[in-house]
């Protein structure tokens, strides 16, 4: 039996049952009273509008939108919660989206090789789902090797096929050559200095002028 933890978050089946896109009751003499955020903390069966959104300022919130009917959300959105691998994206208003839930499509169309493993939906060869609920029925179904759950990143300074910390003894030697890089700059900046001193012509010697009005010796006319 699949455990909740391998179908995925506790929020996911809320979000995709929730009613969106219907006027908000408590702010409905309201602009933009349009209720098309969900709180992935709240999980609530219905959507927020903008105006409900001060109840939320430090929750997690998605914007679901419509395309040809359907709720989508984007993938820059729900990629930080979701790993959404085998699911087709597409583009749409040049923002690239995934559809929550499935599109039945009982006629796939001509030269297609590919289709959504749970709807039947056309689809590109490299994906096996069309949505997010179509890979969560799959996971449902024992897939193993399915999951929504995000992978843990490893840590960069660590190698893990030697365990030895190759990237951060890349970055010790790149720490390294910045504070050589500086000394052999501070060395060229001294040198420098001390060729424009050599360079510099020396002080000259102290004038007296109460010598200045000392004669020399007895003055000779020059001869006629």
């Amino acid at each position: 039996m699949v455990s909740q933890d391998e179908i995925g978050p506790a929020w996911l089946k809320a979000l995709l049952k929730a009613n969106y896109f219907h006027t908000c009751t408590i702010h409905g003499d309201s602009n933009k009273s349009e209720c098309n955020m969900y709180c992935l903390d709240c999980m609530g069966s219905n959507a927020l509008c903008s105006y409900c959104l001060a109840n939320h300022k430090h929750h997690r919130l998605v914007q679901i939108r419509r395309s040809s009917y359907h709720n989508v959300v984007r993938v820059n959105e729900i990629q930080r919660y979701l790993d959404i691998s085998c699911i087709q994206t597409y583009i749409i208003n040049s923002a690239k989206i995934v559809f929550l839930n499935e599109r039945p499509q009982p006629r796939p169309g001509k030269g297609v090789t590919n289709t959504c493993e749970i709807c039947g939906r056309s689809l590109l060869d490299t994906f096996r789902f069309c949505s997010l609920g179509c890979k969560l029925n799959g996971i449902r179904r024992g897939d193993e090797e399915l999951t929504f759950t995000l992978k843990a990143k490893t840590n960069e300074y660590w190698d893990d096929e030697s365990s030895t910390p190759k990237k951060k003894q890349r970055m010790d030697e790149k720490v390294t050559f910045g504070f050589r890089h500086l000394n052999i700059e501070a060395y060229k900046s001294e040198e420098a200095a001390m060729m424009i001193y050599s360079m510099s012509p020396d002080t000259p010697p102290i004038y007296n002028h109460n010598n200045s009005n000392r004669r020399k010796g007895i003055p000779r006319r020059a001869p006629f």
